[in-house]
């Protein structure tokens, strides 16, 4: 059975059982009940308690969450309580940013119509849009919305905008003659779709698919799947694997050890878990939720409401934008170009002719129209006014207008015919010339042909126009457009936004490449790619329907324009692209846009845009400006850079201090440090860390796209780790073997030792520069010094000493501990530069091209 809109109309009533007249409202009770309401399932934004939830998503929360169920278990309430706090602080943090976010956009939010107009038992009735059923007989006009899928049984001069839907840029003509069964969403001209809209005249619509089952409902199926993972939750989640297998092999190794040495075994459990919480950056949650809360609030003093947090990080690591074309990269509206002569010339007299037909038709209006009017208002041209004699309407049979005025005020009048090239063409035997009229013989024709296809290739839409002097007469009709005189072209464009190329220049700057994603055709979509500077290489959607997903990867990276594609076949773009390993923005407005929004690592979308682009958006511009997106980028790359500062150097130095505890606790008679102190000694030095999300970055950083490297931060971890662990040996050998420090002596000496270089490394690891030639943030100096104060006094402050089991320290143990801390800054100063230095000469850099350890 052919599809609906290759149907004839009388077989699609019968099939319905309904006809012209409508159907009565008890039929229609009837079939709303089988059918169902015509509307669509929402997609869940989440309430607040599932906002809450998705704190704990985190395989970083999660392994604290286990860390404290174990010290509830064995009754360390301290430890526990410790744990807990860090894990409350840093959800409540990230629920209360995002759930804030997700309010805001609710508020913008627009609606489909609400009403139609439907016919019910042959009358006219005020109907709510979800009442529509199949069968339905729906009365359509200029600036309706479209409320179902169906076909047009009767149409006057009937303009629909799709471009929500296909992204064209201009108003399609619809028509009652069935389409091909072949015939893709752009080509169905009998057919009009949910959330479109009426551009001018009327019809009656035959309504056959309704809610769901809707083009429009398909789309917004398949954003009803869980959202993918971008490309910075990949790396977190990586991350907390590779800290899992850390921690269960150290964890393992210390208990066991612990148990063969005849320790206690709820001391080396309670050591043990100390020991995996101390790896675990466990402030990793919340200095991302501040990062990206402060990065929420830079970005919405510039006109961006932030859906989803985790996008701020990811625009960061962006390295491709992919860009629907209509009222993103132009701006949406048609404009009158030229109006040229057959020779290609600016001719004042073809402009002239078109300003007269366009201000003198009455019929259907059109944006054509109003864009010459529109450019003789700019220039200060008087609209002309000759006596206006008849008109022959537009039909898309015909695809021209004609307007027959009396111009000599004589016995001859004037017909001015302006439409589509060939038709117009096809009336004329004459071409004007300067020197008056020529035969238009087959080379003129040939001539004008090839430059209607140049301009077509250029990206305009060129209508033509023509004129006859005849005899006047009372009444004209379309058999007197005969024998015409072609006069010349009319070329209309839609324009690029004003400083588009400027910003897409800026977002070449920073590494990001962007690529065209347009239902349109491919003539205007290559002119525009052309004109805002990108490549000229080009795939359509027949080319991608005939191609292999595993072609598509190899070509996606070198393509500059995909043209005439589908919804579903943009989303396959975007897949192809992550495929190859690019973090991908997609930035759009459309219905068409909405599975590639939600497949992009970044979706982006406008204020203005339909209600299932904004919701499959994690970004959402109040107003249509690139050039936030590129402040948003390079505010992205800070938060990223930051964010991996602290994993790497807080996990190198965790990791080479638990490495260090694990090897001295197979030698020494005692822990090397208590569960307590370890706790403590951990949070201490991460205090400090939530001003990273303040520190400065060196402008090379971000430069390039950052990226998570699970390997590069584990070879970081060990290189910079193992270092520590160095110097922690050789703290423990000066303490037992030249001080011969007791318990107590040990673990307060190194407690205060193992803090300060945890502290001071930060100061040197945040760049690549010299440490001295890169000013760190003024909060994070400021927090560094204060907490490095309260380690030193700690020892020496007598409750709080007691609590933790410190003693004071002599001054010599001191001293020594400070001078063992100095020498340990300085190697690692030296070790970075051979580091950053071998990972050039590797050709993968740890830092700009990474994030970790970058400044």
């Amino acid at each position: 059975m052919d599809p609906y809109w290759a149907t004839p109309t009388a077989l699609l009533l019968a099939r319905l059982d309904t006809d012209r007249s409508g159907l009565t409202q008890a039929e229609a009770a009837r079939r709303l009940v089988t059918s169902g309401e015509n509307r669509l399932v929402e997609t869940e934004t989440g309430g607040p308690l599932r906002v809450f939830v998705r704190q704990y998503e985190s395989p970083l929360v999660l392994i604290l969450i286990c860390a404290a169920l174990v010290s509830l278990a064995i009754r360390e309430w301290a430890e526990a309580g410790i744990i807990l706090a860090i894990i409350l602080c840093s959800t409540v943090m990230g629920f209360a940013q995002e759930y804030r976010a997700s309010r805001a956009v609710q508020q913008l939010r627009g609606r489909l119509a609400l009403r139609v107009t439907a016919l019910r038992g042959g009358t006219p009735e005020s109907i709510d849009m979800r009442h529509v059923v199949p069968g339905d007989i729906v009365l359509l006009s200029a600036g309706n919305m479209v409320p179902a899928d169906g076909v047009v049984i009767e149409a006057r001069d009937f303009l629909v905008s799709q471009s929500a839907l296909t992204g064209e840029s201009f108003p399609v003509e619809k028509r009652v003659d069935p389409s091909q069964a072949s015939a893709n969403i752009a080509d169905r001209t009998n057919a009009v779709f949910l959330g479109t809209s009426v551009r001018s005249g009327t019809a009656r619509m035959l309504v056959l698919v309704t809610g769901p089952d809707t083009a429009y409902g398909a789309i917004a199926a398949r954003l009803a799947r869980a959202e993918p993972e971008t490309a910075f939750q990949q790396g977190v989640r990586a991350f907390g694997y590779l800290l899992t297998r850390v921690m269960m092999l150290i964890v393992t190794f210390v208990f066991t050890a612990n148990l063969l040495l005849a320790r206690p075994i709820l001391e080396s459990l309670l050591f043990s878990v100390a020991l995996a919480v101390g790896l675990t950056p466990e402030l990793l949650p919340a200095i991302v939720s501040v990062t990206l809360s402060a990065g929420a609030r830079r970005m919405a003093q510039k006109g961006v409401i932030v859906r989803r947090m985790s996008a701020i990080e990811n625009l960061g690591s962006v390295d491709i934008l992919c860009t629907d074309k209509t009222g993103t990269l132009t701006r949406g509206i048609v404009e009158l170009g030229a109006a040229v002569d057959g020779s290609g010339a600016a001719s004042e007299r073809v402009f002239t002719l078109a300003l007269t037909n366009a201000h003198l038709e009455t019929g259907i209006a059109n944006p054509l129209d109003e864009a010459v009017v529109a450019t003789a208002q700019a220039r200060g041209v008087a609209l002309p006014s000759p006596p206006k004699i008849d008109e022959i309407p537009y039909d898309f049979e015909r695809k021209r207008l004609t307007i027959v005025v009396d111009q000599e005020a004589g016995d001859r009048h004037m017909i001015i015919t302006k439409g589509a090239f060939d038709t117009v063409l096809g009336c004329c035997d004459r071409l004007a010339i300067e020197s008056g009229d020529m035969p238009l013989d087959d080379g003129a024709r040939a001539a004008l042909g090839a430059f209607y296809a140049a301009k077509g290739a250029e990206g305009f839409r060129v209508l033509g126009v023509a004129t006859r002097r005849i005899a006047a007469k009372a009444r004209y009709d379309r058999y007197d457009e005969t024998e015409m005189v072609f006069e010349g072209f009319l070329l209309f464009h839609d324009p690029l936004k004003d400083g588009i190329v400027q910003t897409l220049r800026e977002m070449s700057a920073l590494g990001i490449s962007v690529k065209i994603i347009t239902g349109d055709n491919r003539h205007v979509a290559r002119h525009v790619g052309e004109a805002v500077g990108l490549g000229a290489s080009l795939l359509t959607g027949d080319d991608l329907g005939r191609m292999r997903d595993e072609a598509l990867w190899h070509l996606a990276e070198s393509t500059d324009i995909f043209a005439e594609v589908d919804p579903q076949q943009k989303e396959r773009i975007v897949r192809a692209l992550q495929s190859r390993g690019h973090t991908v923005a997609y930035l759009g407005d459309g219905i068409n846009d909405a599975p590639a929004l939600r497949m992009a690592d970044v979706g982006v979308s406008v204020q203005e845009a339909v209600d299932v682009a904004r919701e499959s958006a994690d970004i959402v511009l109040l107003n249509r400006d690139l050039g936030v997106l590129c402040h948003g980028v390079v505010d992205g790359r800070r938060t990223f850079a930051n964010t991996l500062k602290y994993v790497a150097i807080t996990t190198s130095a965790n990791f080479g201090n638990m490495i260090s505890m694990a090897i001295g606790t197979l030698f020494l008679p005692y822990l090397p440090l208590l569960a307590t102190q370890i706790l403590l000694n951990n949070f201490l030095s991460d205090f400090p860390s939530i001003a990273i999300s303040t520190d400065t970055v060196d402008p090379e950083t971000v430069r390039t796209a950052p990226r998570w490297d699970i390997h590069r931060i584990r070879s970081y971890m060990i290189v910079f780790g193992l270092i520590s662990t160095v110097f922690d040996l050789i703290t423990f050998a000066v303490l037992v073997y030249v001080f011969h420090a007791s318990q107590g002596l040990f673990q307060s000496t190194w407690f205060v030792v193992s803090l300060l270089t945890e502290l001071a490394v930060v100061l040197v690891l945040r760049t690549h520069r010299p440490c001295w030639k890169s000013r760190p943030g003024g909060l994070l100096v400021l927090s560094t010094v204060v907490v490095g104060v309260v380690a030193v006094a700690l020892p020496y402050l007598g409750w709080a000493a007691g609590w933790f089991s410190l003693v004071p320290l002599p001054p010599h143990l001191l001293f020594t501990g400070l001078g063992i801390a100095a020498m340990y800054i300085a190697t690692t100063e030296v070790a970075k530069h051979w580091f950053y230095r071998f990972e050039r000469v590797q050709g993968a850099g740890l830092g700009a091209g990474s994030g970790v350890g970058s400044g």
